[in-house]
């Protein structure tokens, strides 16, 4: 049988998005199923439901969580306990508690900075506690690493210490106060006002993503000569790190046929600049439909009204694609697949707004 991919992306139906994707292919006669992501807790019988209807297994040979936000991490904790899997992929900031030990004075032990970091990303550290239990084995997806057919492009192990230390949910620069103040800031959604634009312009955010999003584990794989990506949540500095390491694996840009946009289409994850690099230059005008030249493919739940963000949208178009979103049902995109379609996906139209 030909080599052949299935990526489904699932809808994560809250008032904020989320990512659950599972991914079936086959390469050179292996059969592997991938899941990435898992949403929220909600989410899980959903997943669990849709790799029984449509793959009809019980054995997930990969599990990668991008980064420890519960809208990426919390939906796994059930699949990991109903679902035989070979191997879970996750970051894990306390494994390095000896090495960090030095940068957080106010921790006196190993012992007790294992613990806070632990305590601060509570979603990941649940997700531990049933492999173990359980026997799953557990590796660290960095630059480099093989997952299956895919290959992890981002981040390095000195970009991610780096970020651990620049947390905010890290002990050595946090305080009460400000933990409130950050949980207060993130809360509220600013004020958007929208303007008119032409064709071509893209007012990206000025601001970063959080740090925890920079976390995000960025993932290649060419699939019978599809190149795709999944990004999770990274932001500008990882979609960086990203396409520098991506001639190492033979990933010379630009041109993504499966482009995953990060954090369900915010503003804040990427510029111009780096669409560029990763897509290409912007087109003088729109393609006819059924002319699209890559398929962009955001996770959005209808309920959040944030994303995915116009200047986004614009920028994707630009380049000529056709977008897709998880915003009516679930989304698949395929090559060669052996089962039958069971899904049609809309473009999403032009919009001649965007955000201020």
């Amino acid at each position: 049988m030909a080599d052949f991919y299935e990526i489904d992306f699932l809808p994560v139906h809250t008032s904020k998005s989320g990512d659950c994707i599972c991914a079936r292919y086959q390469v050179g006669g292996t059969w592997t199923l991938h899941v990435v992501d898992g949403g929220y807790t909600a989410t899980a019988p959903d997943l669990a439901a849709h790799i029984g209807k449509y793959f009809a297994t019980k054995l997930i040979n990969h599990v990668v969580v991008t980064h420890p936000d519960q809208d990426h991490a919390e939906g796994l904790a059930p699949i990991l306990e109903h679902f035989e899997v070979g191997k879970l992929w996750m970051l894990r900031p306390w494994i390095y508690a000896q090495e960090l030990l030095p940068h957080f004075p106010r921790i006196g032990s190993v012992e007790n900075l294992q613990k806070r970091l632990r305590d601060d990303y509570p979603y990941i550290a649940a997700l531990e506690e049933i492999a173990l239990r359980r026997g799953i084995p557990i590796d660290e997806p960095f630059q480099g690493r093989a997952i299956g057919a895919f290959t992890v492009l981002a981040p390095s192990p000195l970009r991610y210490g780096q970020l651990i230390l620049s947390s905010d949910r890290t002990p050595q620069i946090r305080t009460a106060t400000a933990g409130i103040l950050s949980g207060l800031f993130n809360a509220l959604e600013p004020l958007v006002t929208l303007i008119k634009s032409g064709w071509g312009s893209e007012n990206f955010s000025s601001e970063n993503t959080s740090v925890e999003n920079e976390m995000s584990v960025v993932q290649y794989a060419n699939i019978a000569g599809h190149r795709i990506l999944l990004t999770g949540d990274a932001g500008r500095d990882g979609m960086t790190e990203a396409a520098d390491f991506a001639p190492t694996v033979g990933l010379f840009l630009p041109g993504i046929f499966r482009f995953q946009v990060p954090h369900h289409g915010g503003r804040r994850n990427l510029s111009t600049d780096i669409v560029d690099r990763w897509l290409g230059p912007r087109l003088p005008n729109i393609l006819p439909p059924g002319l699209e030249t890559f398929t962009a493919m955001i996770s959005s739940a209808k309920e959040d009204t944030a994303h995915p963000r116009n200047a986004v949208l614009r920028a994707m178009l630009h380049r000529g694609a056709f977008i897709g979103t998880t915003e009516d049902g679930p989304m698949r995109v395929a090559l060669n697949s052996p089962a039958p379609a069971w899904n049609s996906m809309k473009n999403v139209p032009y919009p001649d707004e965007q955000e201020e």
